[in-house]
């Protein structure tokens, strides 16, 4: 019997994240040749990613550059992926959610008539611009997939409405929850020292926020509603986790350098970030994939964004959606802080996002679509 040839591509840390499991999966199946490509669009932080998981690519674009544009990072992506598919000739490639990687990932792919899986499909806001660029990623990459792997039968419902075959569609689970059990750790000691002098008996807030849309005024209004909040909880330390763009760094150490109780820190790598969130009080962020790794803690998040692709958390109670308005922000934080019934019920809420085999489901689906498989196999509920 002839293998399945897979490549699966990823280019940015959380990409790597998500995608690690589904390798490692890959690799204990005997019916695939798997190999990795990295386009390192994000190179550092992806770098550490594949330490964590002991991932070694077969092949590395490499097109990170300082400056960076979108459309340099499509292009370098297409041109590197036509070598690499000319050489591999794979059946099938998997990409993840929503980057330029995965867009330009699947174009090339599309081009020489190869099959497409997209993991994590079917996210939307219906804004074409928020998330910008990440929202039409999705969607073109979905419009050129063969497998679409959904996370949840909300994902699943917008394919649907979209007009893509039912029968392509699997309910899988978010591929992150899987990662998780490769990085959360009960007693664990940070790489990071200063995370270690932290007291978490203290209410101690995790927060990241560097979306493009919030450039800008939504950044400086975070920021201010962030001192305000530790100035007025003494119970309360702020862990933000800063992003390396100066268009963010620069705002964030204007107003909250030097304030007491707050701890301004690079970007963690993923087992110390998995670990921070475990250990805090609640998470603030405008990230998309904190959205369902903090409930999966029982972390309640507040999403510093107006609209967000997923929709299940704030449906279950785990996530509320906040903006960027100072005084909202204030307000809903403070309810959590000092309100303990409040903060009860969105601990208590259930994870929508995945049980830990979703990987495992997007193989046996691969399998299944090959023709080596009888049946689709078991897809993710939601159990109450």
């Amino acid at each position: 019997m002839n293998k399945i040839k897979v490549i699966t591509i990823f280019g940015t840390r959380p990409e790597a994240v998500k995608m690690a499991p589904l390798v490692k999966e890959l690799e204990c199946r005997e019916e695939f040749d798997a190999k990795v490509c990295v386009t390192a669009q994000h190179r550092e932080m992806l770098d550490q990613v594949l330490e964590l998981f002991k991932i070694t690519p077969d092949f590395d674009l490499n097109i990170m550059k300082s400056k960076q544009t979108l459309t340099g990072i499509t292009t370098k992506v297409l041109e590197g992926l036509e070598e690499v598919f000319e050489t591999e000739k794979p059946d099938i490639i998997l990409v993840h959610g929503d980057t330029t990687t995965t867009f330009a990932g699947a174009l090339a792919a599309f081009y020489k008539q190869i099959k497409v899986g997209h993991v994590e499909a079917g996210l939307r806001t219906n804004d074409k611009y928020f998330p910008f660029p990440e929202e039409m990623n999705r969607k073109l990459t979905g419009a050129m997939a063969d497998f679409h792997f959904a996370p949840t039968q909300n994902s699943k419902n917008n394919l649907l409405r979209e007009g893509v075959d039912e029968e392509q569609i699997f309910i899988t689970g978010n591929t992150v929850i899987d990662a998780m059990k490769y990085t959360v750790e009960d007693s664990y000691k940070f790489s990071n020292d200063e995370l270690n002098t932290i007291d978490y008996n203290k209410k101690v807030i995790m927060v990241t926020a560097h979306r493009r849309e919030n450039w800008g005024q939504g950044i400086e209004n975070i920021c201010e509603a962030l001192k305000a909040i530790v100035l007025e909880n003494e119970d309360v330390e702020l862990v933000y986790l800063v992003h390396l763009n100066p268009v963010v760094r620069d705002v964030v150490h204007k107003h909250l350098s030097g304030v007491e109780r707050v701890h301004l820190l690079d970007p963690l790598d993923t087992k110390d970030t998995h670990n921070l969130m475990n250990k805090c009080f609640m998470v603030m962020t405008d990230s998309g994939g904190l959205q369902e790794e903090a409930p999966h803690l029982g972390k309640p998040v507040l999403v510093l964004r107006d609209v967000t692709e997923r929709p299940e958390a704030v449906e279950a109670g785990t996530v509320k959606l906040v903006g960027t308005d100072k005084d909202v922000i204030i307000l809903e934080a403070n309810s959590l802080i000092r309100d303990s019934e409040k903060y009860s019920e969105m601990t208590k809420c259930i994870n929508p996002y995945g049980d830990g085999f979703a990987s495992e489901r997007i193989v046996d689906a691969i399998l299944y679509g090959f023709g080596l498989k009888e049946n689709r196999g078991q897809e993710f509920i939601v159990k109450g």
